[in-house]
Parts: structure tokens; sequence; C-alpha cells
């Protein structure tokens, strides 16, 4: 898959799956605007790519004039902006019975509103420069099932499901894709600290839930970032000019709705 020319914004993009993203958008030729809240995976990061290849920009994507301001640096910097991926997440994991406020508002503003503002503030930084852009974003196989202790996580990823889909109808016309990738269990930080709080919750071994949730898997192992970047990859080439709307699973046969 050609990316030659080609900037995209990688949210979240300083470990684990946005990592992995951005670097296989790197290689298939794009340029990337690295974004995280944390400068030392940042800079850490950036190591990974070759000169000229990358640039980083601490914001937080809660803040919408973040969003906004993180997109205009990188169409500055690097000359142009054509896709963006709304990676960044956090998971959450509490029985649905004690849920708190604070808990709920917190994933909420993470999971839901930072991909909100990446649509947004993407789709208008594309209008403004006449590009035929992508927005891509994260949802999960938790957007198309339900997980017990994992409830306030679950309806975030049905939400990002809801906003793809409306914001693809709505920006069709400027020739703008919108589509979600949803993967399922990938050997990363987020994982493990689920696995960790499983184990508080329910007594499991350390492990253990990582294991089982493995062990429902198709194809028999868990995921690695580069399983979910392949599909990333797709979704912002030319390939898929013509799917928009859509939340794709790539979980290796776990979940088949």
């Amino acid at each position: 898959m050609s990316l030659n020319g080609k900037i995209a914004l990688v949210t979240g993009g300083a470990r684990g799956i946005g990592l992995g993203i951005a670097e296989r958008l790197a290689a298939d030729g794009a340029r990337i605007a690295l974004v995280d809240l944390d400068t030392g995976q940042l800079a850490e990061a950036a190591g990974r790519f070759s000169d000229g290849k990358v640039i980083t920009i601490a914001a937080d994507v809660t803040d919408r004039q973040q969003v906004i301001e993180a997109i205009d640096s990188t169409a500055d910097q690097l000359g142009g902006f054509d896709i963006m991926v709304n990676n960044a997440g956090i998971a959450q994991v509490q029985p649905i019975a004690e849920i708190t406020e604070a808990e709920m508002d917190k994933v909420f503003a993470v999971n839901v509103k930072g991909v909100l503002w990446g649509i947004q503030a993407a789709a208008a930084r594309f209008r403004k420069d006449g590009t035929k852009g992508k927005i891509i974003s994260a949802a999960s196989i938790a957007g198309h099932e339900g997980y017990p202790m994992l409830g306030a996580y679950c309806s975030t990823k049905f939400a990002v499901r809801a906003l793809t889909q409306v914001a693809a109808k709505e920006f069709a016309a400027d020739g703008i894709t919108v589509n979600a990738y949803c993967p399922g269990v990938v050997g990363t930080d987020m994982w493990t600290e689920i696995d960790a709080r499983f184990a508080e919750l329910t007594g499991a071994a350390k492990g253990e839930t990582f294991d089982t949730f493995v062990g429902s898997i198709a194809l028999g192992r868990a995921q690695t970032p580069q399983d979910v970047a392949s599909l990333v990859s797709y979704l912002a080439g030319p390939d898929s000019d013509y799917m928009t709307g859509q939340s794709i699973l790539i979980d290796g046969g776990m979940v088949y709705r």
C-alpha cells in the first residue's frame, strides 16, 4: 500500500496500537505526527522513525482546542494533512452497579469526546484545504458486544460506532471517508491493566483473565499492534476509497456481528 506524499496524525501514538499504526503508515510512505500526553514516551517513540518521517505534538484529546491546534500544527509543519487516526483511548473495569460519575466522565472524555473532537477538527481542516481525507477511529470488539465488568468502556465503543456512521453520512459529499477499526485482545499495556483490575475485582490470578479471553480467539493467539495496523493501513489508502461508515472487526475471530 503506497501512502507516499500523505500526512497522517495518530493520537495515542507514543505506544501500543497507536505506535504500531504510526510505524506501519510510515513504512507505507506517509509522514507522521505522533500526538500523545506523555512527552517522554513521545520522544522515545520518535526515535523509532527515520529522519524527516515524524514530528511529535503533546496534546490532550479531551480538549477540543488542543486537537484543533494539533491538526493545524501538523499541516503547518509537514505541509499538508490527509489522514486522521483517532486512536487514543483508556480502559475502565468496574461492575456496572458501582461505576461512579467521575469514572464515567473520565472514560467518556477520552474515548468518545476525544474521537468526536478529532472527527470535527479533521473534517474542518479537510474541507478548508479541499482534501478528500480519511478519518479512522478506534472502536473495539467491545463496541459490538457487551462484556461484564466493562460496561463503561463498552458504552464508549458503541458510541464510536455511532459517531462513525453519522460522520460518514454527513461528510460523504466532501469526499471524506470515516471508518473505525475494532480490535480484540491485543498484547499491550492496556490489556495488562485490564487483567490486573480483573484480578483485583474477581480474585483471578494475574494473567488468567487475559488467557481466558485469548482462549476464545479462533486463530488461537493474542493480537499484536501490527495486526491492527494492517487494517488501518488499508483504511488509510486508496483501495478503501469506496468504504465509509464501517466499524470493522479485526479480532482473530472472537465476535461475529
